[in-house]
């Protein structure tokens, strides 16, 4: 059921989520499916739910950055500078978590991803959770779709994926449209395991330290163990259809060899095509890569409904700018 954020809908939610009930809730970055991350049970409704392996843990969701000490143990100052600096906003980080607190949210990992979400309709669950008797602290909430599928940035996109019996607050369409940038705030050292909107630059300025990548922290941490973090699996964020990335120029010579044979194919390019087969399916890309953050994943999901079979998208810049959107393209084509 998709239900307007009024105080009537935002009381439903909360209780809904005190009786170990799952909720769509819609965030900045996409819709989350959340639960009250301190129930164990509600929290193993979210892994049946999206069919999301077991040891790939949830994010949670706070109210502020108060809310972090009920499930970190430790907050390091660089942490403290990137919550001050980003948040509210699109930027999990992942620090020590309690002992007993939050463990299946957290996949039985020594730590757990955390953030404060800016969307006003999120906000306002969790601050009415807090609230509430008993309090609700906060939510794990992944994005609400099927593991490994596109994600959703509209409530309709969730109750296409999981029907009528769930509650989906709308709080219309996601602003960035990708999933937040995780840091590991665990070892010493900013390390960016995922990218997003929030960038290692600005990372690097709000903490006056070096930030490392995944590959960067193996060669330079090597004493210590990554953590787990949610959407870093090499084949993600898929559609039905295949993608396949190419650069511009492969792009134009394949769509000539095609020629007017050409059936259930889409482009998706910032340069312009042209094709001599009328049933190609022609999207065109935007040249800023918020822009394309912003609308990829519904961009996805509308091409599939169009029924196509194999999607071309043109690769996109180098520069750091793109890193998010890349990240997602090409988990998404790895699929293939």
């Amino acid at each position: 059921m998709i239900a307007a954020p009024s105080d009537e809908s935002i009381a439903q939610a909360v209780s809904a989520l005190q009786q170990g009930q799952l909720l769509g809730l819609p965030t900045e970055t996409v819709y989350g499916l959340a639960a009250d991350a301190l129930q164990p049970q509600a929290v193993a409704q979210i892994y049946q739910r999206k069919g999301r392996p077991a040891d790939h843990p949830l994010i949670v969701h706070v109210a502020d950055a108060a809310g972090v000490a009920h499930f970190a143990s430790e907050v390091p100052a660089f942490a403290q500078a990137l919550m001050d600096t980003f948040w509210p906003g699109p930027l999990t980080l992942i620090l020590p978590r309690r002992p007993g607190v939050g463990e299946a949210a957290a996949a039985g990992q020594d730590t757990i991803g955390l953030r404060c979400p800016s969307h006003p309709v999120a906000l306002r669950v969790l601050q009415a959770g807090l609230q509430a008797t008993p309090a609700i602290f906060g939510l794990a909430g992944p994005s609400a779709n099927r593991f490994g599928r596109v994600s959703p940035t509209t409530a309709q996109h969730v109750a296409e994926e999981f029907g009528d019996d769930l509650l989906v607050l709308d709080g219309g369409a996601c602003d960035v449209g990708i999933e937040s940038t995780i840091v590991d705030c665990s070892r010493g050292q900013p390390v960016i395991l995922r990218p997003g909107h929030v960038r290692a630059q600005q990372i690097a300025q709000a903490t006056g330290m070096l930030v490392l990548n995944k590959d960067e922290a193996l060669d330079q941490l090597p004493s210590t163990e990554e953590p787990k973090a949610p959407g870093t699996l090499t084949a993600h964020y898929a559609p039905n259809a295949t993608v396949r990335l190419m650069d511009a120029q492969a792009m134009v010579a394949a769509l000539g060899v095609l020629g007017a044979q050409a059936k259930h194919l889409a482009i998706y390019s910032r340069t312009a095509m042209r094709s001599a087969s009328a049933d190609v399916v022609m999207r065109t890309m935007p040249a800023q890569p918020e822009a394309v953050a912003h609308e990829l994943f519904s961009v996805l999901r509308d091409l599939d409904a169009q029924a196509v079979k194999l999607i071309w998208i043109e690769d996109v810049p180098a520069d750091a700018a793109w890193d998010g959107v890349r990240d997602r393209l090409q988990r998404a084509a790895a699929s293939a």
